[in-house]
C-alpha cells in the first residue's frame, strides 16, 4: 500500500481512553468519556520524529462477518535520525491502544510525537514506533481471532510486522521487537506476548485490562438491554458499556451462524450459557499464562505498571505474581495516577527507555 500524509511532528496532543470492559470483564466502573491528558514538560533539544500515516492491508482480517476493512490505519513514527543515517536499522516497537479509541486517538492520548522525541533527548536509543488501528464497528477488537470480526491477533503478530519489515529500516528479528499496549492493549499485549513470543523480544504491560474470568451473571442486565438491538447500526448508537460487551462476544463467542452480529451473549433469557461463559474465561489471560511459561521465559524483560487509583491494580498485582512464582524476570510498579492521566509521563519516561535497555541495536 502507499504511504500517505508524511509530517514532521513534535507536538502535543489530548484524547484519553477508557479501559474497555466495565460490564464484560473488568469488574471495575471506569469513565467512559475521553479525556484530555497532560503531557509531560517538553524537553530541551528534542529533535522532532517523522509521523507517516499508512494503510497495511491484513490477509489475516479478510472476509470477517462484520465487515472489518483488511486495510487498517497505522501511525508509523520514524527517529530524528532516520532519514540523515540511510544505511542504519532500527529496532522497533509496535504499541496497541485501547477500547473505543484507534490510533489517532491514542497517539494524541500519549501525546506521542512529543513524548517518543522527548524520550530520545532525554537518552533513549532511536526506534521505530508503530501504532496499529484495531478498532471495529464495536469499538475494539480484543486484538484476538474471530471469524466475526477478523484475526487481529494475526494482523499485528504477522501481517504487519512483515509490512514494517519490507517497508522500512528495520532489524527484522524478534530481539530488536518490542510490544506494549495499555487498557485493552495491554490485554493485547500479554495476549500477542504470549502465544508469540517467537516475533518480540520484551514486552510491557500498560494497565491491562481483562485478565481475570468473570462471573458472567454481571452482564445479565446488559444482556437484556442488547437483546432488544437488530441492527448493527442501531448497535453504534448503544451506551459505551454496552458496545463493550459486544466487542467481548464478537471477539471471544462468534457464532458464523447468528447474523446480524455473528455472536452468543453469555446470558440469554435471563439464564447463564456455561458454554459461552467458558469461551470468555478461556480468553482470561490469569486463566491461561500458566501454558505461556516457556514461552514467557524466551523475553529478555517483561514490565507491568498500573496506576494507583486505577481499578485494574488488583489483577495486574496478580499477573505479575504468577511471573514472579514461576521465576520469570518481570518488573510491576504502581505509580502515582488514575487509569489514564500518568500514561503520557509512563511512555516517554519508562516505557521508551525500557525498551531502549532491552531491545537489540545496530552495533556500530
Amino acid at each position: 500500500m502507499k504511504r500517505q500524509n508524511i509530517d514532521v511532528v513534535g507536538g502535543r496532543g489530548l484524547v484519553k481512553l477508557a479501559c474497555a470492559m466495565a460490564i464484560a470483564l473488568s469488574g471495575t466502573t471506569l469513565a467512559e468519556a475521553q479525556v484530555a491528558t497532560n503531557a509531560p514538560p517538553p524537553v530541551a533539544g528534542a529533535k522532532p520524529v517523522v509521523l507517516q500515516r499508512i494503510k497495511v492491508h491484513s490477509p489475516a482480517i479478510e472476509g470477517n462477518l462484520e465487515g472489518e476493512t483488511a486495510d487498517r490505519d497505522v501511525l508509523v513514527f520514524l527517529p530524528p535520525g532516520y532519514a540523515s543515517h540511510p544505511k542504519q536499522r532500527y529496532p522497533v516497537v509496535y504499541a496497541l491502544h485501547g477500547y473505543s479509541i484507534g490510533a489517532e486517538q491514542w497517539s494524541s492520548e500519549i501525546h506521542a510525537a512529543q513524548t517518543i522525541a522527548g524520550a530520545f533527548a532525554k537518552g533513549a536509543g532511536e526506534v521505530i514506533v508503530v501504532l496499529p488501528d484495531s478498532k471495529t464497528i464495536h469499538n475494539g477488537s480484543m486484538y484476538s481471532s474471530s471469524q466475526t470480526t477478523g484475526d487481529f491477533e494475526t494482523f499485528v503478530s504477522k501481517d504487519l510486522v512483515a509490512y514494517v519489515d519490507q517497508h522500512y529500516r528495520t532489524l527484522a528479528r524478534r530481539e530488536s521487537r518490542g510490544l506494549v499496549g495499555h487498557s485493552m492493549g495491554g490485554y493485547g499485549a500479554s495476549r500477542i506476548g504470549m502465544r508469540h513470543a517467537d516475533v518480540f523480544g520484551a514486552l510491557y504491560m500498560m494497565s491491562p485490562c481483562c485478565l481475570s474470568p468473570r462471573d458472567p451473571n454481571q452482564a445479565a442486565d446488559a444482556t437484556a438491554a442488547l437483546a432488544e438491538v437488530k441492527t448493527l447500526q442501531d448497535a453504534t448508537k448503544l451506551p459505551w458499556g454496552l458496545r463493550a460487551q459486544l466487542a467481548t462476544a464478537a471477539a471471544w463467542s462468534p457464532n458464523p451462524q447468528k447474523p446480524p452480529f455473528y455472536l452468543d451473549l453469555p446470558v440469554e433469557n435471563g439464564a447463564v450459557r456455561q458454554d459461552v461463559a467458558a469461551k470468555w474465561a478461556a480468553n482470561a489471560p490469569l486463566a491461561f499464562v500458566d501454558q505461556y511459561i516457556g514461552a514467557l521465559r524466551r523475553y529478555k524483560a517483561i514490565a507491568i505498571d498500573v496506576g494507583d487509583r486505577d481499578g485494574l491494580k488488583e489483577d495486574a498485582a496478580k499477573l505479575h505474581q504468577v511471573m514472579d512464582r514461576y521465576g520469570l524476570v518481570n518488573s510491576f510498579e504502581v505509580y502515582p495516577g488514575d487509569h489514564t492521566s500518568g500514561v503520557p509521563t509512563r511512555f516517554q519516561d519508562y516505557v521508551l527507555p525500557f525498551f531502549s535497555r532491552n531491545l537489540a541495536f545496530e552495533k556500530h
